[in-house]
């Protein structure tokens, strides 16, 4: 099956400007690809560069060297280097993230905020809104609560609107960091049968999951990340 993201030789560093240039390795000369309906897992210990690697396959990083390539409409497209109108071209229509956390946007509701990517897409307001309305239920948002900011909402029921704005609509790549962390038993489940229906759909999927249930139940295989050590610039 194709490959819908090839990573090759990938590195990232941090510069410590504040600690006499000390730089920071973080990713060093990793390589994979993943192809549609496959979850790869990002495995290593705390400090081994997961997230990071997450950020930097979506752009919100600057890469140090190595290709990163997403297929779009029929061609790869090389990420590492892009003008940053191409890297928002793919996350409209290509890479979708579900992160840790929402960013939290002040006087915007619920609603709104999990529509976004799907009007983005061209979508109208009213199926939007329809498919907006399915995932808050299914996530256990009520609805008393949707047409509110989400700023007033606990840390889980933000992650739930989070999770609800990542899955709108589908995604060939999907990134997810920790996207089950503060969720109860019940919440968790949805959120995996979501993650399953992506794969049956086609998704590529990169993911980190602290939880071993959760990691398990979606993973066909994983990638090993070790910590490296710091080095000065000379």
């Amino acid at each position: 099956m194709q490959s819908l993201i090839r990573v090759k030789n990938l590195h990232k560093t941090f510069t410590l400007h504040q600690q006499q240039g000390v730089v920071l390795r973080v990713l060093e000369d990793i390589s994979f690809e993943v192809a549609a309906g496959e979850c790869v897992i990002l495995h290593g210990q705390s400090g081994a560069g997961k997230s990071t690697l997450i950020r930097t396959l979506y752009g919100n990083y600057l890469p140090a060297g190595g290709s990163i390539q997403v297929l779009s409409h029929g061609e790869y497209i090389e990420l590492v280097g892009a003008q940053p109108r191409t890297i928002m071209a793919l996350r409209k229509e290509v890479m979708g993230y579900v992160s840790q956390f929402l960013r939290v946007i002040p006087r915007v509701s619920c609603l709104d905020v999990v529509m976004e990517p799907a009007l983005a897409r061209g979508w109208s307001r009213a199926d939007a809104q329809a498919r907006a309305e399915q995932l808050l239920t299914r996530l256990g948002i009520p609805k008393r609560l949707w047409g509110l900011a989400p700023g007033t909402f606990s840390g889980g029921e933000q992650q739930r609107v989070n999770i609800a704005r990542g899955f709108i609509v589908s995604w060939p790549i999907l990134l997810l960091d920790e996207p089950t962390a503060s969720l109860d038993d019940k919440n968790r489940q949805v959120v995996l049968e979501l993650i399953q229906e992506a794969k049956a759909a086609g998704s590529a999927i990169i993911g980190i999951f602290h939880d071993a249930i959760a990691r398990e139940a979606v993973m066909d295989r994983r990638i090993a990340l070790t910590s490296l050590e710091l080095s000065d610039v000379a």
